[in-house]
């Protein structure tokens, strides 16, 4: 348990990156093209716009589940009550309580509150005598911090691609995660934490009902994210609770697999939330629920927490992503999944050292005393460009490049649906300024392909995008949308993408760049040494 939880904190700390930086938001107008255009759903009608310019209609702040405030604080979502009239869905509802944690937010929510169950849906059309295909997104941000109303995340420019586009506003830090016993007890499931992540399946849901409404088949939806949000759609094709409800996944830099975001048993969690409560001052937990959303916040502030762990709840979740896997007992669905060249620098490794023989030396016996040689076979040192790309290369895996890796290799060897990996490796435009890391990286870095993935360049004033990049974007997007409509990426215009074959060491990688191109995989040595080191290897 000891090094279980060295571990989770460890993994937290990367994934914080850098934190409490200045968040940008910026409101979010309606479009003096657009007119009103309503739809029903099963709890009533609702109103949103039809912008004349793009002939996308957009319905934002649509609420999903009931408001998880006072007596339905950390509990699951309950569904929603028929409403009266009209409701409005023009503009993006509130977003989860969350400190400021990363820079490259941009949001365009109503504030923040605790009510904050709200899903936005793009879509070329409510009527059709074919339905269309549906993706529903979920953001990242370690689930901390993030929101369905993020410009990069915009579903207007995949709704073009004949697309029912949705974002999931989910519960986040203590208020999506937190475990305690008598919340344990008081559950009908026995169960505590995981709220997050069952808002995400409360959605999943409400697409079921009502997504027909907006012209999209709920026996074609695909559900992708990136990061906590790419490691959000590990976990719902593992739940048994939301497996069922899906047709294909992608995968953007994550899975919830140890030592990224693994889950943590239900008594280990429950005994951190009474430990929490202690720490925070209050005499017992009847006392702490009663607490405002301020004084919630505070607490959790102050113990300088990132986050809590996800639960092995035996209601949404039973047992580990490898254990469910291997047992075939995941969605059996196409898988679309990658993760970046350089998602961190190397400076996770070195730890503010200079890159020099010596200290990277110095650092991978530190981290491996037993198998230090093994790793410099695979990580190799040099000169201070090669120690740089070796120690990014060992930072980015440990971070969450393993964990993406070995999803993607129980699914391949336990389902017999197709699988297709890719690597990003388009760098951001030189002329940018320094990115979150406050640094030019050497590769691409966590994050930077969503814009490009959603083709969103366009609404994302972050870099200065060239040809080359809205290149890339036109590639990597039609891949995407290809695979939400049938499963499988190719297609006229780009390059072939073969899936990878259950059996083979050395399965087909596409390499997304300015000029994509399908590759043997020439670093899966580095993840089978990983995987031993973590124990996931069976």
């Amino acid at each position: 348990m000891k090094r279980l939880k060295k571990e989770y904190i460890s993994t937290l700390i990367v994934l914080m990156g850098v934190i409490f930086t200045t968040e940008i938001s910026k409101g979010y107008s309606q479009s003096q093209y657009g007119f009103n255009v309503q739809t029903t759903v099963d709890k009533g009608t609702l109103e949103g716009t039809y912008d004349t310019q793009t002939n996308i209609q957009k319905y934002l702040g649509v609420p999903y589940a009931k408001p998880p405030v006072d007596e339905l604080r950390w509990k699951a979502p309950q569904p929603l009550e028929s409403w009266e009239g009209v409701k409005e869905a023009k503009a993006f509802g509130p977003r989860a309580i969350q400190a400021p944690v990363f820079d490259d937010m941009r949001f365009r929510s109503d504030g923040m509150s605790e009510d904050c169950l709200y899903l936005n849906i793009w879509t070329p059309t409510t009527k059709t005598s074919s339905p269309l295909p549906v993706l529903v997104y979920f953001y990242g941000g370690g689930y901390v911090a993030g929101d369905g109303s993020e410009y990069r995340y915009d579903g207007e420019n995949m709704a073009k691609e004949g697309i029912v586009v949705v974002t999931v506003n989910y519960r986040l830090n203590i208020y999506g995660f937190f475990a305690h016993p008598q919340l344990s007890s008081e559950s009908p499931n026995k169960a505590s934490g995981n709220y997050g992540l069952i808002d995400q399946h409360a959605a999943l849901q409400w697409v079921q009902q009502n997504i027909a409404a907006f012209g999209g088949d709920p026996s074609k939806v695909t559900i992708a994210g990136e990061s906590a949000g790419s490691i959000s759609v590990s976990y719902q094709m593992a739940s048994p609770l939301s497996k069922d409800l899906i047709a294909g996944a992608i995968g953007e830099s994550g899975a919830g697999i140890h030592p990224t975001l693994a889950p943590v048993s239900l008594s280990d969690a429950e005994q951190m939330g009474v430990q929490f409560v202690a720490n925070a001052g209050y005499e017992d937990f009847d006392e702490f629920r009663k607490a405002s959303t301020k004084e919630i916040y505070e607490a959790y502030l102050a113990s300088k927490r990132f986050g809590f762990p996800v639960v092995l709840d035996n209601y949404f979740l039973h047992a580990t992503l490898p254990e469910i896997f291997q047992n075939r007992d995941q969605a059996q669905i196409p898988l679309l999944l990658g993760w970046n060249s350089a998602e961190i620098p190397g400076m996770g490794v070195m730890q503010g050292m200079p890159y020099t023989a010596e200290n990277y030396l110095q650092r991978l016996q530190d981290l491996y005393p037993e198998k230090y040689k093994e790793v410099l076979n695979l990580y190799p040192t040099g000169t201070k460009d090669v120690i740089e790309r070796s120690a990014t290369a060992l930072a980015s895996d440990r971070f969450i490049a393993y964990s993406t890796w070995k999803w993607f290799d129980l699914h391949r060897k336990h389902s017999d649906a197709p699988v297709f990996r890719y690597l990003y490796s388009k760098k951001l435009p030189t002329q940018s300024a320094e990115n979150t890391f406050g640094f030019q990286p050497i590769g691409a870095p966590h994050a930077c392909e969503i814009p490009y993935a959603m083709g969103n360049l366009a609404i994302d004033d972050s870099h200065q995008w060239t040809e080359e990049d809205y290149q890339v974007s036109n590639t990597m997007q039609t891949y995407f949308a290809n695979f939400i409509k049938n499963g499988d990426p190719n297609g006229e215009g780009v390059p072939t993408w073969p899936a990878s074959e259950a059996t083979s060491i050395s399965p087909k990688i596409m390499n997304i760049n300015t000029v994509s191109k399908s590759e043997n995989a020439k670093n899966d040595d580095r993840y089978r040494f990983l995987d031993a080191q973590y124990g996931n290897k069976k």
